[in-house]
């Protein structure tokens, strides 16, 4: 792909999902996940640091999906205005309640991986797909909690909400992928001046706070928890 072409294509992004009515409702019409759809849209960087691109591939499932001719996503196009279906009447009704989507529940080390693995992630057969109570993206995933890190705020066993397009600021907690393990791990976030640390809450735990580098990665920020009962 082109970069004179990146912008072109992301503006077209846009158009399809007006077009389509949401991004959940294209990802599935192009055979894709609306979890990518949402990293693109928010530019979320790769492992190197660059901001995600609509490759060529995803470019050709997306005119394919939408029955756009060849080489439509390079191409500026002016958006047409949205007209409600033939026969709705008119009415001054008040928008429904938010209904949200429901959120894998995944495991540490898909977590540290989610970045690669969200646009062709598949929930298996029988896994749990929970609703978030709080507003998220579509790329929202769900972690049950281990240890004890985290008390006494969290406990084993409670379920996390963590939105990988919310901002990573100074004490929010979050999911991070560490250069060595080859699963996530779970903390709250320091930041002072231009280095960051990963603060453990339980005053028991040995190494408290680490400091991190630029080969750690974010994986999203806590949202919303679920206890156990």
């Amino acid at each position: 792909m082109k970069r004179k072409h990146e912008h072109i294509r992301l503006q077209n992004l846009e158009q399809l999902i007006t077009e389509a009515g949401s991004a959940v409702k294209l990802a599935r019409l192009v055979g894709t996940n609306s979890s990518y759809l949402s990293q693109l849209r928010n530019r979320m960087p790769t492992k190197k640091g660059t901001p995600r691109g609509i490759g060529d591939d995803l470019a050709v499932k997306l005119e394919r999906g939408m029955r756009k001719p060849v080489g439509w996503m390079d191409e500026p196009h002016e958006e047409a205005p949205r007209q409600p279906p033939a026969g709705t009447p008119e009415n001054n009704a008040e928008p429904g309640p938010d209904i949200r989507g429901l959120h894998p529940l995944i495991s540490w080390v898909q977590a540290g991986e989610w970045s690669e693995i969200s646009e062709g992630y598949v929930p298996p057969y029988e896994s749990e797909l929970l609703p978030c109570p709080v507003a998220c993206s579509d790329e929202t995933f769900v972690l049950r909690v281990r240890g004890s890190s985290m008390e006494p705020r969290f406990h084993e066993g409670d379920l996390i909400f963590v939105d990988p397009t919310v901002a990573a600021v100074n004490g929010r907690f979050v999911v991070v992928q560490l250069e060595e393990p080859n699963e996530a791990t779970f903390k709250q976030l320091v930041i002072e001046g231009d280095r960051q640390y990963l603060k453990a809450l339980n005053p028991d735990w040995p190494n408290r706070i680490i400091e991190v580098n630029e080969a750690a990665t974010i994986c999203g920020v806590v949202i919303f928890k679920g206890e156990m009962v």
